[in-house]
């Protein structure tokens, strides 16, 4: 198929960028590069350096007669979101809305979306399933609720097919990508850092949530296991699925969970402060994916939270400094 790939200069799109071309796909990357790397854009692809506002940017990319997009390019800090809300409804929202002008302009009726559990906000059972309630708890997981409503009313309007997949923290590498953030702001390159000498210690947002041992409860995904379950769901639309799907570890674990998971992965002691909480953070999270593995058949090979660790361990260790500027 030819594909376009928004965001796939960052984490998670490089890696799925990459996962298509090796399955034989012609895939186009359409990045601003704001928080991904060029670096990261795998070999093969085609590359398209704008952001997904640009009108122009898009007919270039649609123009070359792709067939379906998977749309990653978001901002993705709830922190940051808290602070600065407009700038990720311009973004996650604004940006998306053009997205899907340029989509039905030039035809293009598939979509796989990078969602987040977050639109649930804090749950009022464990695991979440597909149909509870969603009520955002911060402006990012409120920006990806809306696109998710976009979309279903873009299937009613001109018949696009999408799948929504919803999903917390992303872990890990392969062989080639891996995990680079300027700044960083997720838990576990942070704590690798601080193993690694990197940093010399991290701050833990608050330690007196309702979990067993007080710090924020939540699952994790290895980015490979995500590659794979964001193709299965370009195959799920081919049987006629259209909806939301959670992509969820069945098993969540505390900051300290991960600190000493670090430590016995690395044989490293991890230096750590207690902070305050940080707003928008809800106490616990963790995803059911029984749906996702019985429509798209799909099965977690690699998530183990050591796993994670040990393979986003190994790619820090590899490229100390990152993708090259």
């Amino acid at each position: 198929m030819k594909l376009c790939v928004t965001g796939g200069a960052g984490y998670i799109g490089s890696i799925v960028a990459q996962a298509l071309i090796e399955g034989g796909h012609e895939v186009t990357v359409l990045d601003n590069v704001s928080t991904g790397h060029a670096a990261a854009v795998p070999d093969g692809c085609r590359f398209i350096r704008s952001d997904i506002r640009d009108a122009d940017a898009l007919a270039k990319a649609f123009g070359a007669g792709v067939e379906a997009v998977l749309h990653f390019a978001a901002f993705s800090v709830v922190s940051d979101s808290v602070n600065r809300p407009l700038v990720y409804f311009d973004n996650n929202i604004g940006g998306t809305i053009h997205l899907l002008e340029s989509m039905e302009r030039f035809g293009v009726k598939r979509i796989v979306f990078s969602s987040s559990a977050a639109v649930y906000g804090e749950p009022e059972k464990l695991p979440i399933v597909e149909t509870d309630f969603c009520k955002p708890s911060n402006p990012y997981g409120f920006s990806k609720l809306v696109v998710e409503q976009m979309l279903r009313a873009s299937r009613d309007a001109w018949g696009l097919e999408f799948v929504s997949l919803r999903y917390f923290n992303a872990g890990g590498s392969v062989a080639d990508h891996g995990e680079h953030h300027e700044p960083e702001t997720h838990l576990i390159p942070i704590v690798l850092d601080v193993a690694a000498g990197y940093r010399e210690k991290f701050t833990i947002f608050g330690d007196d949530y309702d979990t067993p041992d007080g710090t924020c409860l939540r699952d994790y995904i290895h980015v490979y296991d995500l590659a794979v379950a964001h193709i299965l769901a370009l195959s799920a639309m081919d049987h006629g699925f259209s909806g939301v799907l959670n992509l969820g570890s069945d098993r969540a674990f505390t900051v300290l969970d991960v600190v000493k998971a670090v430590e016995r992965v690395t044989g490293k002691k991890v230096r750590y402060e207690i902070g305050a909480r940080r707003p928008g953070d809800p106490p616990a999270l963790l995803a059911s994916s029984k749906e996702a593995e019985r429509v798209l058949g799909w099965k977690k090979t690699r998530s183990s939270l050591e796993e994670i660790i040990r393979s986003a361990y190994e790619w820090r260790l590899r490229h100390p400094k990152g993708y090259p500027s």
